[in-house]
């Protein structure tokens, strides 16, 4: 009988849908919680997947903001996602 230890580390791997890993870079790096919402649903609306990390982490440290909440993409949408990204923030200047 396999372990749930185990059984938890292959789901992960296999990204709970069955589908197979893909690595992920970070795009953004930050304790603004709007700013990240904002990324989160531009890429949304583009098609890009995206999922925040550390997010558990802020909210058990008190959300002083000594850790920052990282969103990341699939490695594949990385350029695309820094690129809408960029081009949202210049027309929000």
């Amino acid at each position: 009988m396999p372990r749930r230890r185990d059984a938890v580390e292959t789901a992960v791997r296999a990204g709970f849908s069955g589908n197979p890993v893909r690595p992920m870079k970070e795009l953004l790096r930050t304790n603004n919680v709007v700013r990240l919402s904002w990324a989160q649903a531009l890429l949304a609306d583009a098609g890009i997947d995206s999922i925040v990390l550390d997010h558990h982490t802020s909210l058990v440290e008190g959300s002083i903001g000594a850790i920052p909440r990282r969103l990341m993409v699939a490695e594949r949408d990385h350029r695309r996602a820094g690129a809408l990204i960029a081009e949202a923030e210049d027309k929000l200047r």
